[in-house]
């Protein structure tokens, strides 16, 4: 039976979603046909479309017999995660055929790297990215020529984009291929140490680079559960990626084998087939609810706070920070992953991984079953299981699945819904006269998660820096930093402001974070008041603070507010928008004019 606060959420999502998830499900159904998607071009759109395929798939596709795959990669190979899609394409296409469909390459999408750009100019493109990408997606798959969906994509905006760009194709059945994780490099805890001593002038650029190079060090995703993993929890626990798949690391035979069931596995889920199974019908009002539950139980990203708010509204439901909220008050923290725990996604896999996730949160209730997922109607128990390659007499290997663990392999890691890291998610929607945020209170200890400081104002990150290069800092106070929103900058991460601030807080400081911007995916120790909305360019009230004013974050009770006493009699002050040029962001004037508010997903659309 599924958890009392569960259902009445999912219930309030589904009545509050009533008439947008039906106009979407029309749409979906307009655009749906019986047989191949390539009746309907003429002779000379098909021939245009497959004039560059060898003899076997352009007599397959001159038929209307055989489903025809598009492919939609994120590849490049200067970002870890991304480059070994490199050799996906034609692994993909042999596997369709001997399926019996053909696959194309239907086009690639940008994918930018947070971890590269965190501080630059750059970074105020990297949340637009994530619409740009939901387009790219469109454009790939506009030709009408497909009749189902790969989307090969690992990191931050890649897999939301690819996913509201599938959604306008909700009628096409898809499927999300992952690349995995690197293997384990550097310890976490030291990697954040060198931090730190850099932050202090104690070891120079050499060392901290020396540091990195050893934590990032070959292809593959960032090991610590950022946005990019988070991303392929969320994709598994929502039933578009196979059992088990994620977190299998790259260049390894069972990482190339689920790949090849993945064609398999759509090529029987088109329209062609009995079992067909359109994108739409997999992301519902319970899936979404999965999806939230599956990153409060495991600490992930606040960066989905917006994203899956965007995700659901591409397919008609409306979700909002009271949902999550309300969600994260009883879904249990079941999981010690960095930044919440010193272990990585590969300790993650070890002790158990998605498998025993889906098993401890479906018996307790935490999860719908009834739901439909790539592999069918049979709702989430086929989760609970784990990939592996059984040998046959031939010495070859063939891919099977087992049960998944039924207890954890390392209970730091991995613990139960009975004996949970924390009994809440860690996800707190905060409120008070400064508006709405949300603060991820998982990794922050409970001794820090009140802080009652005079605000420290900045309107750029690099300033905060400086004040603490010049020794102003080492006292008690909350950072605000402010126009930062969606409409202002395009909402970059702040990430660069982590190490100055856990510095501060080591050294006995009452420190917090209050912005209208974001943090990373890695959000961690010190607490921090993230998406404030308004926004400060909308007048939002943070606009009118100043330094000094007292401040209340209250993580336990839900409470973020300013007490000086003329603050709510104050205007909201003149302020002159710096010019947003290079790095390409004056091609970006348009997003910042059209973008809505992170609490209804910062999205364009």
């Amino acid at each position: 039976m599924v958890n009392k606060t569960i259902a009445e959420v999912t219930e309030r999502i589904i009545e509050r979603s009533r008439a947008s998830r039906q106009d979407y499900l029309d749409k979906v159904s307009a655009a749906s046909q019986q047989g191949v998607s390539r009746t309907r071009l003429s002779c000379g759109n098909i021939a245009h479309a497959y004039a560059a395929c060898d003899d076997n798939d352009k007599s397959v596709l001159a038929v209307d017999r055989s489903a025809n795959l598009a492919i939609v990669s994120s590849y490049n190979d200067m970002l870890s995660a991304h480059q070994p899609f490199q050799d996906y394409p034609e692994l993909i296409k042999q596997a369709a055929r001997d399926a019996g469909v053909v696959a194309q390459f239907a086009g690639g999408v940008p994918a930018m790297c947070d971890g590269v750009t965190q501080g630059r100019d750059g970074m105020e493109l990297s949340l637009f990215s994530r619409d740009l990408i939901a387009m790219a997606t469109s454009v790939a798959l506009s030709h009408d020529m497909f009749d189902g969906v790969l989307c090969l994509g690992v990191c931050d905006k890649i897999v939301p984009g690819l996913l509201i760009g599938a959604l306008a194709f909700g009628h096409l059945p898809t499927v999300f291929i992952p690349a995995g994780p690197m293997p384990t490099g550097l310890s976490n805890a030291e990697k954040v140490k060198v931090r730190q001593l850099y932050a202090e002038g104690k070891v120079g650029r050499k060392e901290l680079l020396e540091a990195e190079s050893q934590s990032y060090h070959s292809a593959g995703t960032c090991t610590f559960y950022g946005t990019a993993n988070s991303n392929q929890m969320l994709m598994e626990i929502m039933g578009l990626h196979l059992p088990g798949s994620s977190f299998v690391n790259p260049g390894t035979e069972l990482r190339e084998q689920l790949t090849k069931a993945a064609v398999t596995q759509l090529s029987e889920l088109t329209g062609l087939s009995k079992n067909y199974m359109p994108l739409a019908n997999i992301i519902d009002e319970r899936s979404l609810v999965n999806g939230i539950v599956g990153l409060l139980a495991t600490g992930g990203s606040t960066n989905h706070a917006i994203h899956i708010i965007a995700i659901a509204r591409a397919a008609g439901v409306i979700i909002d920070w009271q949902d999550m909220a309300d969600l994260s008050s009883v879904v249990p923290l079941l999981c010690r992953i960095y930044p919440n725990g010193q272990a990585d996604v590969n300790h993650f896999q070890a002790a158990g991984g998605m498998s025993l996730l889906i098993r401890e949160l479906l018996a307790a209730g935490y999860l719908h079953d009834n739901v439909n997922t790539i592999l069918g109607r049979d709702g989430l128990n086929r989760y609970c299981d784990e990939p592996f390659l059984a040998e046959k007499t031939s010495g070859e290997f063939s891919l099977e699945w087992r049960d998944g663990p039924a207890k954890s392999l390392d209970k730091d890691v991995v613990s139960s819904c009975e004996q949970p890291f924390s009994g809440e998610g860690g996800l707190k929607l905060l409120e008070g006269n400064l508006g709405r945020s949300v603060i991820k209170i998982s990794a922050v200890k409970p001794e820090h998660r009140v802080v009652k400081a005079p605000a420290v104002i900045f309107e750029h990150q690099d300033d905060l820096k400086i004040k603490f290069d010049a020794g102003e800092l080492e006292k008690d106070f909350i950072a605000v930093v402010r126009y930062q929103g969606p409409k202002a900058n395009g909402m970059p991460e702040l990430h660069k402001l982590t190490p100055v601030l856990g510095l501060l807080q080591d050294r006995g400081f009452k420190v917090a974070l209050v912005t209208d911007g974001r943090m990373s995916g890695a959000s961690g120790k010190v607490p921090a008041a993230i998406h404030l909305s308004p926004e400060a360019l909308e007048q939002g009230p943070i606009a009118k603070l100043q330094d000094g004013d007292m401040l209340k974050l209250d993580a336990n009770s839900g409470e973020l507010t300013a007490l000086a006493e003329d603050f709510s009699s104050r205007t909201v002050p003149s302020y002159t928008q710096p010019q947003t040029q290079g790095m390409g962001r004056e091609l970006f004037s348009g997003f910042r004019a059209l973008v809505s508010s992170a609490e209804d997903g910062a999205s364009i659309f």
